[in-house]
């Protein structure tokens, strides 16, 4: 049998293992202590932040053998992972669970096979679930269609959507729908997460190449932990910042923030020099240049609003903290033209057979005397 992925392997197996997302797992358990799970929701938020692993829990936690007969393991408000109902829900083998895929599956003859699925009792399992994700698209028709499923299903029915794009939802199948928007998740959470991982898995990762996958995931754990899996397949021994930078064509952060510092103490040879380097190296600027904003963003916010730290604090490693903290003392008020001439030539590059031009433009323009 074929080893399982990294991001399927440690997939959350109930609510508290949602990181990120603390104020759904609450509410979730609360409703399932209850027994006031809702017959239908709306799940949305950014790619990879467990919209559709809390479909399969609220799905585990609406079938739980363990949960509706014992007293005690209710009112934790978790799925027991171990009874019939919850294994066969994990394998993917519950005929009363469907999963559906609006992207390949749109159309309004699909959202009546549904209808018409949804009047059939449930065979093995106490309810019966029908996930439907990347739900925004649907076709107007077949939405009209799971609209009149959605007014009146039985009562062993819940209907759970998932998108990542709630503007799309018609507002007649949202308002009929608990709503829950995930939120992406914190820098610091992931790379916590990863690190939990590669110990488990007996990794060997450099901490700058740990932070740097945990970055390219961009909120996501699914994209990290998939990175994580592809790095330890393709690598032999340690994974160094320098394997991953190679492979994934993203800036480890300590290149970002020593061309940082060389352009808050407005050193334009040696900046040139650097980037010069960079790009003989055969890194990627444009997400050099992308990185390099997000990161002067801070500086320049911190520098503003000293307040502003412990908000980072959720988001960030400490060591990335102390270094902010360290160039918001060189932050001066012309280094938000240098900001924004970076940004300006981040829009350029994208479309350029030369990137490296517009930023080096933008950089000799801000800190020539």
């Amino acid at each position: 049998m074929p080893n399982l992925a990294i991001y399927r392997k440690y997939r959350p197996s109930t609510l508290s293992d949602l990181l990120g997302q603390d104020i759904i797992a609450q509410i979730l358990k609360e409703a399932a202590r209850k027994d006031r799970l809702a017959h239908a929701y709306l799940l949305s938020g950014p790619r990879g932040t467990g919209k559709t692993t809390t479909a399969r829990l609220i799905t585990k936690i609406a079938n739980c053998t363990t949960r509706h007969t014992d007293k005690n393991h209710k009112a934790l408000g978790e799925p027991c992972n171990a009874c019939l109902a919850c294994e066969s829900i994990d394998k993917g083998a519950a005929l009363d669970v469907i999963e559906i895929d609006a992207a390949s599956n749109r159309g309004i003859d699909e959202m009546r096979a549904l209808k018409e699925n949804v009047r059939i009792a449930p065979g093995v399992l106490q309810n019966k679930v029908f996930i439907i994700d990347e739900a925004h698209q649907l076709t107007k028709e077949a939405a009209n269609a799971l609209l009149k499923t959605l007014e009146e299903p039985p009562e062993y029915v819940t209907i759970i959507l998932a998108t990542t794009e709630l503007e799309k939802i018609p507002a007649t199948i949202a308002s009929r729908a608990q709503k829950f928007q995930f939120k992406h998740v914190p820098l610091k959470l992931v790379t916590e997460k990863l690190k939990k991982i590669a110990t488990e898995e007996k990794i060997q990762i450099d901490g700058d190449a740990l932070e740097l996958i945990a970055s390219a995931g961009e909120g996501s754990f699914r994209d990290a932990e998939s990175l994580l899996d592809q790095m330890a397949s393709l690598t032999e021994g340690k994974i160094t910042t320098e394997a991953v930078e190679s492979t994934l064509g993203k800036i480890g952060f300590r290149k970002v923030t020593s061309l940082a510092t060389l352009l808050l103490e407005n050193k334009l040879d040696e900046a040139l020099q650097a980037l010069s380097e960079i790009t003989d190296e055969g890194q990627n600027l444009v997400e050099l240049t992308k990185d390099l904003i997000l990161y002067m963003r801070k500086v320049a916010v911190l520098a503003k609003n000293p307040t502003m730290k412990s908000k980072f604090e959720t988001e960030l490693p400490a060591d990335q903290i102390k270094t902010i903290e360290s160039h918001r003392e060189l932050y001066k008020n012309e280094h938000l033209e240098l900001l924004k001439n970076i940004i300006k030539a981040y829009s350029q590059m994208r479309y350029s057979q030369f990137p490296q031009i517009p930023l080096e433009i933008a950089i000799i323009e801000s800190l020539q005397s």
